[in-house]
């Protein structure tokens, strides 16, 4: 696994408002797909998702969440990428919550839990490839 984070989900309770603090804080929004709100930021890119939502997605209750909801997103270049890195992922001791697939938004995703718990995705974005250096953007990398 590269030592980078490409996307930062918040899950969110209300996302307008929510987004509505980012864009006063000066941040822009960017072109996404129905029920994702997403915010470009350098290498990267923060994400809103409706909580119950991302715990659906993930494989847990709502409650399971506690504190609120964030996931670490690390996507890779290639497809099969995924279903290596949870592999790797789960022999250095972490539990997978959800495995490789193909997801609606017409990329390829899964999950694991770190051995603290902390909740990663690895996905491929057909949308959203990696720049030469590995640099993530929502909508491609310039």
């Amino acid at each position: 696994m590269e030592q980078r984070v490409s996307l930062i989900t918040l899950g969110a309770r209300d996302m307008e408002a929510l987004a509505a603090f980012y864009e006063a804080m000066g941040w822009a929004r960017v072109d996404s797909p129905d029920g994702v709100i997403a915010f470009d930021l350098i290498g990267q890119t923060l994400g809103l998702y409706p909580l119950a939502a991302l715990a659906e997605d993930i494989g847990v209750a709502v409650a399971d969440l506690r504190g609120g909801a964030m996931t670490l997103g690390h996507n890779v270049s290639k497809k099969a990428d995924v279903a290596l890195l949870l592999d790797q992922a789960e022999s250095a001791g972490a539990k997978i919550l959800k495995p490789a697939q193909d997801v609606f938004w017409g990329g390829h995703h899964g999950y694991f839990a770190d051995p603290e718990g902390h909740i990663w995705e690895v996905a491929w974005n057909p949308f959203s490839p990696l720049g030469p250096e590995g640099q993530f953007q929502w909508n491609g990398a310039a």
